[in-house]
């Protein structure tokens, strides 16, 4: 995987497992008191960092990050809090997860229809489709289909093995990507819903530790 890393001095880090195609650029409008290591790209999940300095860590997960996450950081000390965002650990099972039929439009994503995608899945309002596309991510889309067939793969190798653990669930009311009352069922009191939002999430705030504490 990719890592990010922005040090703000702090003995606090802020752990976060974007989604499938994302990178660093995505999330530039948030900021965060917090040493920050945002992951992505998990074509492999090899993870070389130090957190021994940390005495408190928060992770959060986004989409197939909330699956990642829950392979990952079983060897990663101090971790005090978990947050899921827009997604649950069973990332592609047909009720929970991603369906079949929606796993093929990732597929299918191209030049030509990338932007209609962003619009119907992502985002809620024109301001924030301009939001997105302005701090679209830089990957290339065969970077981005290499990843998806390897999540395909790493789930299979895993689903049995899957824990949950998570702290908090915060989900946009309209997300279409993750059904939002199977993931009421799936989280119940845990569950935090965002008004008006869709899987995108991030432009209702401007801070992680809003999220944290939503």
């Amino acid at each position: 995987m990719q890592k990010y890393f922005l040090n703000n001095n702090s003995d606090k880090l802020l752990l976060f497992f974007t989604g499938w195609g994302c990178d660093e650029n995505q999330f530039t409008n948030l900021t965060t008191k917090s040493d920050l290591l945002l992951l992505y790209d998990y074509q492999n999940l090899n993870l070389e960092f130090n957190f021994s300095k940390y005495s408190n860590i928060q992770l959060l997960a986004y989409s197939a990050g909330v699956f990642v996450s829950t392979i990952v950081d079983k060897n990663i000390p101090k971790i005090t809090q978990r947050i899921a965002i827009s997604g649950n650990p069973y990332l592609f099972d047909e009720k929970l997860g991603l369906t079949k039929s929606l796993v093929q439009e990732f597929r299918e994503i191209n030049l030509d229809n990338y932007l209609a995608f962003r619009r119907k899945y992502m985002v809620e309002t024109e301001e924030e489709f301009k939001r997105y596309n302005d701090l679209q991510s830089l990957r290339s889309l065969e970077s981005c289909q290499n990843e998806l067939t390897a999540l395909e793969n790493l789930y299979e190798n895993n689903k049995k093995n899957i824990s949950f653990y998570f702290d908090k669930a915060v989900i946009g009311e309209n997300d279409i990507i993750f059904k939002v009352e199977n993931q009421k069922e799936f989280y119940k009191d845990k569950i935090k819903l965002i008004p008006k939002s869709r899987h995108h999430i991030f432009f209702k705030f401007k801070t992680y530790e809003e999220i944290i504490n939503y």
